[in-house]
């Protein structure tokens, strides 16, 4: 337990979702009360109920303090990391349900320059290098020292185009409007212990440890989660029109295990300054570690949550939102000159210490679980509860 939970979890804030068993069996909104996991559903449906709270963080620690007992944290953690699940113990799901999860794309300048490769190369491995050398020459190995949009970032556009190298990605990593894209739809994430996929046809593809803010209906930040934002690095590659075909996939996304709200000892700032760690174990014996830290994004946090949700772009339930990620693979894998990619049966393990610890395994997205829970399924969930969503 100590593993997946957040280093102070003692003093942490914590809230998700569980698939809970028995007569009417299904996803509930629990929280974390020592070393209970505790049901929600009956003061906060959803997370979105929550969400629209105007102070989410005493809401749930009120809901916490008096919600029944379903099992122990230990155990559920323990369950949901099983290769053979327990049917008749809770397990961890993602922790979100009505919210639809967005992504910010190039945010580091690691994640920008693989994506410049992939729009150049066109799925070419063995241009990677080349062209990797070219655009750093060019751009530096810090995006967070160019503000995106200033007179500075202006001026460093105008000489990429001069030399032949701009690219739309450098237009949203340095311009003045970051890249937000839809990961997946509400319900369609998984959890802790999940199967997380990538297409069988996808033959360079690499995971992305990431920070994911929870934003309520009016806009502020209110936690925060961990997320893989999987990513098919050659179907983008191929076309930035494909990016829905690359990101959006059965078992595509996960988040977990818990989201962490805000309270008076856990902010915005604490985020600003998180480092993750990420490990990849292979079933080859390959592994692979690497790590991003958020003191190196070129947008702020508070930023890009302001360009998802605005004034000219609602989320009435709230919404979740990757920050993007610095981390982008690069050490050979099967050959020479080849770089990583993912086989099935790799299991990623992403960390830090405020969140806790995110593992799934990596299958392909057609022999993982099929999204069937639906928000009707929810609905009717809750209704027969006797819960008054």
């Amino acid at each position: 337990m100590s593993q997946v939970l957040p280093t102070d979890a003692a003093s942490a804030l914590l809230v998700g979702r569980a698939w809970l068993p028995g007569a009417i069996a299904g996803p509930a909104l629990v929280g974390v009360r020592g070393d209970d996991l505790v049901d929600l559903t009956h003061a906060l449906p959803t997370l979105a109920h929550l969400l629209t709270k105007p102070d989410p963080s005493a809401a749930a620690t009120v809901a916490i303090a008096g919600a029944p007992v379903v099992g122990s944290v230990a155990a559920v953690i323990a369950n949901s990391l099983a290769a053979t699940r327990d049917a008749s113990v809770p397990h961890l799901l993602a922790p979100s349900d009505l919210q639809p999860v967005k992504a910010s794309g190039v945010t580091f300048v690691a994640s920008l320059l693989e994506r410049v490769i992939e729009e150049q190369a066109r799925g070419d491995l063995a241009r990677a290098a080349q062209i990797r050398a070219e655009v750093t020459g060019l751009i530096g190995d810090d995006l967070a020292k160019v503000k995106p949009g200033s007179p500075q970032a202006a001026e460093l556009k105008a000489l990429l185009i001069a030399k032949g190298a701009w690219s739309q990605y450098l237009e949203v990593g340095i311009g003045p409007d970051a890249e937000i894209f839809t990961k997946c739809p509400p319900l369609a994430a998984v959890g802790l212990g999940a199967e997380i996929g990538v297409l069988a046809s996808s033959h360079w593809n690499n995971p992305e440890p990431e920070v994911v803010l929870v934003i309520a209906p009016d806009g502020r930040v209110v936690g925060a989660t961990l997320g893989n934002d999987v990513n098919l690095r050659d179907v983008e590659g191929r076309s930035a029109l494909l990016l829905g075909k690359a990101k959006d996939n059965n078992a595509s996304c996960a988040l977990g295990p818990f989201i962490r709200l805000f309270d008076a000892g856990f902010g915005i700032d604490d985020l600003r300054a998180a480092d993750l760690a990420m490990r990849v174990d292979g079933p080859d014996g390959f592994v692979l570690d690497g790590a991003s830290s958020l003191k190196r994004i070129s947008r702020d946090p508070l930023d890009l949550a302001a360009q998802c949700l605005s004034a000219t772009h609602q989320y009435p339930d709230g919404v979740l939102l990757f920050l993007g990620t610095m981390f982008a693979p690069t050490k050979d894998r099967d050959a020479p000159g080849k770089g990583f990619t993912h086989h099935l049966g790799d299991v990623v393990t992403i960390t830090t210490p405020a969140l806790g610890t995110l593992i799934n395994r990596v299958t392909h997205c057609h022999l993982a679980p099929p999204w069937t829970y639906g928000l009707k399924d929810l609905f009717a969930h809750l209704a027969a509860r006797g819960v008054r969503a």
